[in-house]
């Protein structure tokens, strides 16, 4: 079996067995016979050169596995991700709007219908009318439905989206409520849900708030940020002394420790089953995994990823299992920050940084079927009017091959989302901002796009 079809047969939820290894020693119902994938009460054989075949009792398969199986028997025999030709297509989402649009997430559907989510409202933390949107794009269809509202507190700011659906196809939503108009005093929401497939909203099955309770990290903290100080005593101003006198004493805080995570990447399922889900702190300006593993029905926090300047994480995992969190930039480094984990996010090595530029602006990064990386990432030191996509064929070590989604001389292209879909077509979508308003745009391309074609 190939990497490309064992890639799509977990996308679509379903344990693939070749090794005998913890996935499937763990799900003991899910057991059959190396080289087939079992599906609710039936086996397929992937070893056959032939069309795939059946085994066992077809009758019996639960209605809710029907979209599953189609999706596995209509991708086994798809054209392999590095053989697709090169494409390319965008389009906005919505006419340029008056109001500030920000912060999207993508999804797929089993069926191929693609959702993205965004925040819109006369401001950001300070304005208590933004609320979460989103819109969908039906398979086949070239333009996207209209907007509508996807959750709101009345009266607080609902900012930063994050939506995913897992191996069990439900999908799941996150963004943060601003309690006091300030970033520090943001919570983060979740809601999950099985039914999606209706018009508009769809119903949740449950929702909560993500409480941390990270173990003391106040005494660490101060000790590496006197370490930055200490490099650049002389340039610090009585104003940034002051802010940093401040910083220290936040630090020690077990209020500010605790409030103020919010998310902006979606999040990383290992194959343990754990989720990982990045936040970060505009307080310290660190970030942070929130991590369950019993489906979200509680949760405990990572060590903090401490770098001063290090925020919204993407998270990639290695062949060996290493985590790789790449990060935005919001101090004077000018470059993609980076830490890693060799436990499963519960602890990260130091934070460093990457020779890739970054403006102090969002990025995301995804694992290819080829098993290639792609990063999304506003690739300057200053503005955000240029947008890159980067390759790397060797897990982060080196970035091989970039081409440009945005190369503007004004405007801000920024915030990416990134996913790869069941048929192996990329999609992209971030925050489109221009003189004459703002919108979400969605890109779609193929890997080769990147690797292979002409600038555009």
């Amino acid at each position: 079996m190939t990497r490309l079809h064992e890639h799509y047969l977990r996308r679509a939820g379903k344990s693939v067995d070749e090794t005998n290894g913890p996935e499937g020693a763990n799900r003991p119902a899910d057991r059959f016979l190396p080289g087939r994938v079992r599906i609710a009460d039936f086996e397929i054989d992937l070893q056959s050169t032939s069309a795939p075949q059946t085994i066992g009792p077809i009758a019996h398969v639960p209605q809710r596995y029907a979209m599953s199986l189609g999706l596995v028997l209509a991708l086994m025999f798809a054209a392999p991700a590095e053989d697709q030709p090169s494409s390319y297509s965008a389009e906005l989402v919505f006419p340029l709007h008056p109001l500030h649009n920000h912060a999207p997430g993508i999804a797929e559907f089993p069926s191929g219908e693609l959702f993205i989510t965004w925040y819109r409202g006369s401001g950001e933390r300070t304005a208590d009318d933004v609320a979460v949107y989103a819109s969908r794009r039906k398979p086949g269809a070239t333009a996207w439905e209209e907007p509508f509202l996807l959750a709101d507190t009345p009266g607080f700011p609902d900012c930063n989206t994050a939506v995913f659906v897992d191996r069990n196809q439900q999908l799941w939503l996150f963004y943060p409520t601003i309690l006091a108009n300030t970033w520090e005093s943001c919570l983060t929401n979740f809601k999950v849900t099985g039914r999606y497939d209706g018009p508009a909203s769809p119903r949740w099955d449950r929702e909560s708030i993500i409480f941390l309770k990270p173990d003391d990290f106040g005494e660490e903290a101060r000790r590496l940020l006197d370490q930055q100080i200490s490099s650049s005593a002389s340039q610090i101003t009585p104003e940034r002394k002051a802010r940093l006198d401040e910083l220290r004493r936040k630090l020690g805080d077990k209020l500010y420790q605790r409030l103020g995570w919010q998310p902006r990447c979606k999040p990383t399922l290992l194959p343990s089953g754990r989720m990982l889900v990045p936040l970060y702190s505009d307080t310290f300006s660190i970030s942070i995994m929130a991590i369950t593993d019993d489906n979200g029905r509680t949760w405990s926090a990572s060590q903090p990823l401490i770098g001063f300047g290090n925020i919204q994480p993407s998270v990639l995992r290695r062949d060996d299992g290493t985590l790789v969190a790449y990060m935005r930039e919001n101090g004077p480094r000018k470059r993609v920050r980076v830490a890693e984990s060799k436990d499963d996010g519960a602890t990260w090595g130091k934070v460093g940084e990457t020779i890739l530029p970054n403006p102090g602006s969002g990025l995301d990064g995804v694992r290819l079927a080829t098993g290639h990386w792609l990063l999304v990432y506003n690739d300057t030191e200053r503005g955000r009017s240029r947008l890159a996509a980067s390759i790397s064929t060797d897990e982060g070590v080196t970035w091989s091959a970039t081409r440009h989604l945005e190369d503007q001389t004004e405007g801000s292209f920024h915030y990416p989302a990134v996913i790869q879909a069941a048929n192996g077509v990329i999609h992209c979508v971030y925050s489109y901002f221009v003189p004459g308003g703002k919108s979400m745009k969605h890109v779609a391309f193929t890997e080769k796009w990147i690797t292979t074609s002409p600038p555009r």
